[in-house]
């Protein structure tokens, strides 16, 4: 077993949305990244993930309806739904999904 400090983890990443896995449950990846304000992309997957917000805020359009992730929340994204990060998404942001998830 490990003991990760997530906030510093986040903290230490040279760049905003470049995640790091931190370890792997079965088959799904556990990620931890820092959010800059900035929007990314709309982006889809062939499975669900799930996305976990430490602090700050995740600024989110999922089907094309906004959604809002506050610290201590948790968003499943189901597979194959569409979904982009607003401008205004700040904070850490830890994110759960399959290994080989395209």
């Amino acid at each position: 077993m490990s003991l990760i400090d997530l906030g510093s983890t986040a903290a230490a990443l040279p760049d905003a949305w470049e995640s790091r896995v931190l370890g792997r449950v079965g088959s799904a990846e556990v990620k931890v990244l820092r959010m800059d304000e900035l929007p990314v992309r709309e982006e889809r997957h062939d499975a669900a993930e799930a996305l976990l917000v430490l602090d700050g805020v995740l600024e989110l359009t999922v089907a094309g309806t906004p959604v809002s992730v506050r610290p201590g929340e948790l968003y499943l994204v189901d597979a194959g739904v569409i979904h982009a990060v607003r401008p205004g998404s700040r904070g850490t942001l830890v994110v759960f999904e399959r290994a080989d998830a395209s």
